[in-house]
């Protein structure tokens, strides 16, 4: 059974940083690439930050790029997602995602339950 559990959310000050961590079992990891969705309160879930099986293919969001970094540890069976810089835009439900060679800004194989990031002004 594929289980992806997130961890690393919580209420941060805007222009403040978190880290989000995403630990994967019951898969192969190395096999997978993995991503970060989120969802905002009344918007679709958004693919924002997705890395390949190797670490290379990275693929970021434009509202994300240069403030977020993506990074996976294959020994660890565990993706990153960095976040500095945060607004209050930023708020949302950020769901990790893996799916067999890359996830897709359509949607990906599995999902974790989500973990809520707040971001105070």
């Amino acid at each position: 059974q594929v289980q992806l559990l997130e961890s690393g959310g919580g209420l941060v000050q805007a222009g403040g940083s978190r880290r989000l961590s995403c630990a994967a079992s019951g898969l192969t990891f190395s096999n997978y690439g993995m991503g970060w969705f989120r969802q905002a309160p009344g918007k679709e879930r958004q693919l924002i930050a997705r890395i390949g099986w190797s670490g290379d293919n990275i693929y970021y969001t434009d509202s994300v790029k240069g403030r977020f970094t993506i990074s996976r540890d294959n020994a660890k069976n565990t993706v990153y997602l960095q976040m500095n810089s945060l607004t209050p835009e930023d708020t949302a439900v950020y769901y990790c995602a893996a799916r067999r060679g890359m996830v897709l800004t359509t949607g990906a194989a599995y999902w974790g339950q989500g973990t809520q990031v707040t971001v105070s002004s």
